[in-house]
């Protein structure tokens, strides 16, 4: 309806346009003849499925009941397999449109299925950014104030000054300034975090800095790390995950239904069909979009599709082309090392989940990303 048209556009809007539209709204209210029956609902429900907790139990809906097309799967599937793909899962609306498991667990010892446990690798930085999310709602950090608030003055080797111009948006957005000509990329002893130029001055795909977001977030909230991702994401949408350290790395390993999971409750917004996880709009936001203008392709630990120019990971160059050519423009993604994909395409109410193996020699598939999507884009008829 017209009513329902007008709430959705109110919710969908940010905060300053709400305001607008709210005026809009009551004018149209008074403006109508006093017989028509107006009645807004600004308290729009979200329309998706969500499984039930602590169950296998999750609805399907067919390939051939959204009208796409049945006869371009086997092609897409087979591209996959032959990319090293493990595990494949497309929900619409979150109902389960495709789901499928090739080749044997990590260790070899087992065909890979539905209960497999794998690898996030930097995929996993897009949960870190939701618990930022949700530590600042709680009132437990500000990611405005500086990272030596939480980690102490040392962290680094820089001087002081310098040191205390880190935030921990500079964190969330891959602007610490911290020079990465180093031996280990990966190191985060103060030894190993030297300076570059000032905070904020470049963007650099840096995984040290993103690490102690970690330990900011134990510091801040004063509760283990893997214990606050479960009190505070996995106990509530029916995730079963865990961090696990390697090296200075700490990596989130779970099933691919579990990171369909979470890949639901970023198309919805932070919510958990009615429970609020990541309630900060305003953060939520800030971190699917641009956090800094010089790599426009970056929110706060998101990769995102549809922008004019992108610096890749290890690269400290910008380039005038967006993510993915033959993705939703509107796409935005966890990206992790050998393919390890959370896409969320808002415009369709879709989530895309791919686990794997390396498909190329290349750190994180870019290429591989857009050829995927070409073949989903023979599936999907939208």
């Amino acid at each position: 309806t017209l009513n329902n048209l007008i709430a959705y556009r109110y919710l969908k809007q940010p905060n300053t346009m709400k305001y607008i539209l709210l005026i809009v709204i009551t004018i149209f209210m008074f403006g109508c003849n006093k017989d028509e029956d107006v009645n807004v609902n600004l308290a729009v429900e979200s329309t998706f499925y969500f499984p039930p907790l602590n169950s296998d139990e999750w609805e399907n809906i067919t390939l051939s009941e959204l009208g796409w097309n049945t006869s371009e799967l086997g092609g897409l599937l087979t591209y996959l397999e032959e990319s090293n793909t493990r595990a494949f899962i497309v929900l619409k609306d979150g109902k389960i449109v495709i789901e499928e498991y090739f080749g044997n667990n990590i260790l070899g010892t087992a065909p890979f299925d539905r209960n497999t446990k794998w690898y996030w690798a930097s995929a996993g930085k897009t949960l870190t950014a939701t618990l930022v999310g949700i530590a600042q709602q709680e009132g437990l950090l500000n990611i405005n104030n500086t990272t030596s608030s939480y980690l102490g003055n040392g962290w680094t080797s820089l001087t002081a000054d310098k040191e205390n111009m880190i935030t921990i948006k500079n964190q969330l957005t891959m602007t610490t300034g911290l020079e990465y000509n180093v031996s280990d990329l990966d190191c985060t002893l103060p030894s190993c975090l030297t300076y570059r130029t000032d905070a904020g001055q470049q963007w650099f795909y840096h995984n040290a800095p993103y690490t102690l977001l970690e330990k900011v977030v134990e510091n801040a909230t004063g509760i283990d790390y893997n214990d606050y991702s479960n009190q505070k994401v996995e106990s509530v949408i029916g995730m079963n995950g865990q961090w696990i350290s390697q090296g200075y790395n700490n990596v989130f390993w779970s099933t691919a239904r579990d990171m369909a999971r979470f890949g639901l409750l970023i198309l919805n917004q932070g919510k958990w069909n009615n429970t609020d996880v990541l309630s900060d709009a305003d953060y939520y936001e800030q971190m699917i979009n641009t956090s800094q203008s010089l790599n426009p392709s970056y929110g706060y630990l998101w990769w995102l599709n549809g922008k004019e120019s992108i610096i890749f990971p290890i690269l400290p160059n910008s380039f005038n082309i967006s993510m993915s050519d033959n993705a939703p423009t509107d796409l935005f993604a966890a990206m992790g090392k050998n393919g390890q994909f959370v896409e969320v395409i808002p415009s369709k109410n879709i989530v895309v989940i791919r686990m794997g193996e390396a498909p190329d020699s290349s750190l994180v598939p870019f290429t591989f990303h857009n050829e995927m999507w070409a073949s989903i884009n023979l599936v999907i008829n939208e």
